[in-house]
């Protein structure tokens, strides 16, 4: 019978006796090892962290501007327009 196997790897890191003895008593606080109470609190740090610069959180009235702004774009201003036929000159000249 064979046993399914997680692919796994080490991380190690030098932390001062002070901090070794916080996360040693934080992971007791939770009936935890160390090594679990110090993945889960990194695994949820970085996930913070990836949320942040990844997820762009709009308030209610935000939402509702971007939805509008989306669903009746305003007119292209004659600026806009130029850019827009300079564009189509360029890339269609090649």
């Amino acid at each position: 019978m064979r046993s399914s196997t997680t692919s796994t790897a080490r991380l190690e890191a030098r932390i001062s006796k002070e901090l070794h003895a916080t996360l040693k008593r934080a992971a007791a606080l939770q009936n935890r090892t160390i090594t679990d109470f110090v993945i889960t609190a990194v695994q949820e740090a970085a996930e913070n962290v990836i949320e942040q610069a990844e997820v762009i959180k709009l308030s209610l009235a935000d939402q509702r501007r971007f939805a509008e702004a989306l669903l009746s774009p305003p007119k292209a201003s004659p600026a806009l327009e130029q850019a827009f036929a300079r564009h189509r000159e360029l890339v269609t000249a090649e």
